[in-house]
């Protein structure tokens, strides 16, 4: 009996959410490298080879282990009417058990941010996270800075749990986080930050 692996892809109003694969380097750092002040104070200090191709080979290789073995759910956002990259979405540390978590990270190219591409794509990961994949937890965490990360988190039904003390290096600093979450049958009432 011949088994087909069928492709992992996730369907929105105006996207495609789909792992990275290697006919995407060019597109992906492309958007990386013309985002760069954008991105770098709200991330991890990038490697010295973080556009490379190897590095991008390795992000890729990373992705299927990860999805076959069920341990990450890594998604390039791809907007359907032009199949252009406009940036991805995780949902890493997928924790089975007593735990059925994970926890989401995104990013987005700067000219394709505030226009509502990264709600899609939250409402429709953690959708699948919870219908598919059967976790009932799904946490983020963010600088309490960023308000319009936090206010991402909040419009999609994440609610705010705490404050993270040195959680991670950002930009090459340790530095303290807001962390949310959404369960999957959520009976909180609205939590906010204070």
């Amino acid at each position: 009996m011949l088994l087909v692996k069928r492709k992992l892809a996730i369907e929105t109003e105006r996207l495609t959410l789909r792992p990275p694969i290697h006919s995407d380097f060019r597109s992906w750092a492309t958007l990386r490298a013309d985002s760069i002040d954008y991105l770098t104070g709200w991330e991890p200090s990038w490697a010295s080879d973080h556009l490379s191709r190897k590095s991008f080979t390795n992000r890729v290789y990373w992705a299927s282990r990860s999805v076959t073995g069920g341990t990450a759910l890594p998604l390039f956002m791809i907007r359907r009417k032009d199949n252009v990259l406009i940036g991805a979405i995780t949902l890493d540390n997928i924790r089975r058990g007593p735990a059925q978590a994970g926890t989401l990270g995104y990013w987005t190219g700067e000219r394709f941010a505030r226009r509502g591409y990264m709600r899609e794509a939250i409402e429709a990961t953690v959708h699948h996270a919870f219908t598919r994949l059967d976790l009932s937890r799904i946490e983020a965490a963010c600088l309490p800075e960023n308000v319009a990360s936090r206010g991402l988190l909040e419009k999609t039904g994440f609610k705010y749990e705490g404050v993270a003390q040195s959680y991670l290096q950002i930009d090459g600093r340790w530095r303290n986080h807001v962390l949310y979450a959404q369960l999957r049958n959520d009976r909180r009432g609205k939590t906010a930050a204070g």
